[in-house]
């Protein structure tokens, strides 16, 4: 063996302009590999942040818009009946008996917090101009639960708005527009006309500038009043849970147990998302590319080399060395670019990955983003390394055989 390895490095040495180009070809293959999929992987994880930023794991609520049959379908089942613009009774969005079934949902040992809301669209009056947003009624300490806000605070607390009863944290984006800031009064008007003077206690940032905008938060009370509505009257229920990756199966099971419409994230965001598994097959797709290419490369240089070191493949088999020595020797020129070139690769992606986790990036109104989001896992350091030791070991794996199998007496007879 350590011939083997002594002859292959001498190989190795005696070309260096050919060893190095062929390092170089598995380097670039395995430092775009890195790069690319620690970029395209960072976009995705922030896509799916943001997705968890809008919505919760699960939320039910009473869906209105659900087909019913007809009178006549309920009067002739098996009848014929064709019914042209159905329109929906006037039926309220309440969910019955919320409350009994958030207290139900949260002994469930998969469900980490169950949070109740009411949301209303209200115009923010900012002089003779009402901008239009949201006031979403919460429990705020379980709505913490789900979506964190306590970290997203940037001025007031959300313990302000327990004790005041008119309280509201509103986003910043929306606060940059009424000039707001906290411990100021904000008058709101409902869709219905009724008026409300609000105290401004905390201003938030999710860094989504579709909730920051437009969306401000208070106290359940105090939004059942705004609307006129009943201490029970609950809209949604945001459910949060130990597994999200599982929201989909647990919203079916919930739906079931207490018949009202259960979304899991997943369907709340499939347009989202899709994007995201488009991007992750784009880049699985260019960076195996790239590696095949970087492989062929190996093919071709040690294809060459055999040609090159025919004698001295000739001198090596009438000295005594079998066509798996002479393999092996080959294999091992193979193997030691493939190493060496890939390690070189991982720090090369590192590196091109670091300068571009600086570069800096506007997300502009919409998005709180100072700079390109990078992955820096190291399962795919893991995997390019593996990739590219295999990827050049197949490649000179077929030159390699090719060359144990060379008959020395037709060589020397060529000679």
């Amino acid at each position: 063996m350590k011939v083997i390895l002594r002859i292959a490095k001498t190989h190795l040495l005696s070309k260096p302009k050919q060893t190095l180009v062929a390092m170089l070809g598995v380097t670039f293959g395995i430092g775009m590999f890195i790069m690319m999929i620690s970029l395209m992987t960072g976009l995705n994880n922030f896509t799916e942040d943001l997705t968890k930023i809008a919505s919760a794991d699960i939320r039910m609520y009473k869906d209105v818009t659900e087909p019913r049959l007809t009178i006549l379908d309920r009067i002739h089942p098996s009848g014929l009946n064709q019914v042209h613009s159905v329109k929906p009774k006037n039926e309220s969005d309440k969910i019955r008996n919320a409350l009994q079934i958030a207290e139900e949902l949260r002994k469930d040992p998969e469900i980490v917090g169950v949070a109740p809301r009411l949301t209303s669209q209200v115009f923010y009056n900012f002089g003779p101009v009402k901008l239009n947003g949201s006031v979403a009624g919460v429990d705020i300490l379980e709505e913490d639960k789900l979506f964190n806000l306590s970290t997203k605070m940037k001025a007031g607390s959300l313990t302000a708005l327990m004790t005041t009863s008119n309280g509201l944290i509103i986003g910043s984006g929306l606060a940059k527009k009424l000039s707001a800031q906290v411990g100021d009064l904000l008058i709101l008007t409902t869709p219905q006309g009724v008026t409300y003077t609000m105290k401004v206690v905390g201003i938030f940032q999710l860094g989504l500038g579709e909730i920051d905008n437009v969306r401000s938060y208070s106290n359940i009370s105090t939004v059942q009043k705004l609307l006129g509505k009943d201490a029970g009257f609950i809209t949604d229920l945001n459910i949060k849970i130990t597994d999200y990756r599982a929201a989909k199966a647990k919203a079916e099971k919930i739906q079931s147990t207490f018949g009202e419409k259960a979304e899991d994230w997943e369907s709340a965001n499939a347009t989202l998302l899709a994007g995201a598994i488009i991007r992750d097959i784009m880049t699985y797709s260019v960076s195996i590319t790239l590696l095949i290419v970087a492989g062929f490369g190996i093919y071709n240089i040690l294809n060459m080399t055999i040609y090159s070191k025919m004698k001295d493949i000739a001198i090596l088999k009438a000295t005594g060395f079998a066509a798996k020595d002479v393999t092996g020797i080959f294999l091992t020129q193979s193997l030691i670019i493939g190493l060496i070139g890939s390690l070189l690769g991982l720090v090369v992606g590192f590196g091109f990955s670091l300068l571009l986790a600086q570069v800096p990036f506007d997300g502009g109104d919409l998005l709180s983003l100072d700079s390109l989001p990078i992955n820096f896992d190291p399962k795919y350091y893991v995997i390019g390394i593996v990739f590219g030791v295999l990827t050049t070991a197949l490649a000179g794996w077929i030159p390699s055989r090719k060359a144990g199998n060379i008959d020395p007496i037709e060589i020397i007879r060529g000679i």
